[in-house]
This record gives C-alpha cells, structure tokens and sequence, in this order.
C-alpha cells in the first residue's frame, strides 16, 4: 500500500477501534462492534509476504455475528482482500489466517489453539482469560465498552507482528 494511502487508512482503523471502545452501551449491536475489531485487528497485524491475496476470516463454531460480519466481505486489508467463512470442523482451520473462536468450552480453546500450532493464523476470541490460554488477541465487554487483551507470544508463535498503535489500544499486553 502506498505511504500516502497508508497514514489515513491506519488513522481511520484507528478511529474506528476507538469509537468502538466508547459504544457498545449505545444503539450499535456488540457483534457489529466486534466485527469491526476484526477487521482493525486484521488491517493492524503485520502479514508475511507469502500469505497471499486474500485473507481468510473464520468464524468458528455457532456464529454469533450474523450479517454483522458480512459486511467485511471484500474489505481491503493492506493488498489483500477479506473473505469471511464460517466454519464448525477443525479440518477446515487449516484454509484461515483469522479465527474467531466462538464460545470456546472446556478444552475448546486448546484444542483449536493445537490444531493451529505453527500456522500463521490470527486467533481471536471473546472469552474470560483467552488471551493467557494463548489467544493472541481476546475481547471482552467491560462497563459496556469492548476492549481487547493482546498476547505477544501468541501472535509471535504465528509468525505474526501487532501494530504498536494496536497494541497501545490493548488493556492488557502479555508478553
């Protein structure tokens, strides 16, 4: 992406996180909120060359989102494109490079977190200590604000770099 086109494409992300951040008590739905963190968190991640054209954005398990996420179809994401999939079999993680894992139970997060070892895949999720169990970036609703914890490691693990100005935006940054 030129210079000239990246400045105000990373001050609009970021205006989006924070409005975002300040507004899930008003009108807008949660998930229309935490799809638009998706997609700031995609367009804040640092992609390896080789990952291709299009980046695939998984939603994982019973989709909470609806026709809230649909409306990231096409987005561009640096010179890639958004696709959004919804999928319910672990086979099917392997064509992703961002997971939301939906309302992961029991051993749900490692399991998935397993499967996707050594795979250059963003894990999302929105669930109480995700992001310690190895998520690299885990919502949360709090006085009815999103915000979100990083995990370093995680996305390190991914072969994967966080923006600082999307880390800078994190309650919580595990290294």
């Amino acid at each position: 992406m030129p210079r000239s086109i990246r400045l105000p494409a990373c001050c609009l992300g970021l205006a989006l996180v924070a409005f975002a951040t300040a507004a899930v008590g008003d009108d807008l739905p949660e998930y229309r909120l935490k799809a638009a963190f998706l997609y700031n968190f995609a367009l804040f991640t640092e992609w390896p060359a080789d990952t291709g054209s299009t980046l695939n954005l998984c939603v994982y398990g019973r989709d909470p989102f609806g026709e809230e996420i649909d409306a990231l179809q096409g987005k561009p994401v640096g010179a890639r494109r958004l696709v959004v999939r919804r999928i319910t079999s672990s086979e099917e993680l392997a064509a992703c490079q961002v997971v939301f894992i939906v309302n992961p139970s029991g051993d749900g997060i490692a399991r998935v977190l397993s499967t996707l070892r050594g795979a250059t895949v963003l894990t999302v999720a929105d669930a109480p200590g995700a992001a310690r169990q190895g998520v690299a970036l885990n919502m949360n609703v709090v006085n009815n604000k999103i915000t979100f914890e990083a995990n370093l490691s995680a996305a390190r693990a991914a072969n994967l770099k966080l923006s600082s100005k999307l880390l800078s935006l994190a309650t919580e940054v595990l290294q």
